[in-house]
């Protein structure tokens, strides 16, 4: 699995928008939207903010790993 669908499907489970994950991450939807359709690469900060918020090892996000590993073991 490609990384940014990782993302969108992440966003999807939680039942978020794109406009909330945005916020989340401090920028605007549109720049956030690039990141899901793999047209940009996100900076590592974000991915560790995500990595947090939805409790999830950064492999997983990042398609490494087909099951989550939860952060809070």
């Amino acid at each position: 699995m490609n990384y940014y669908q990782r993302l969108k499907d992440l966003r999807e489970d939680h039942d978020l928008k794109q406009e909330t994950v945005a916020k989340i991450l401090g920028i605007q939807q549109t720049q956030y939207s690039r990141y899901e359709r793999g047209v940009q690469m996100m900076g590592v900060d974000k991915y560790i903010i995500l990595a947090k918020y939805y409790n999830v090892s950064l492999d997983y996000i990042l398609g490494i790993r087909k099951e989550p590993d939860r952060l809070d073991r």
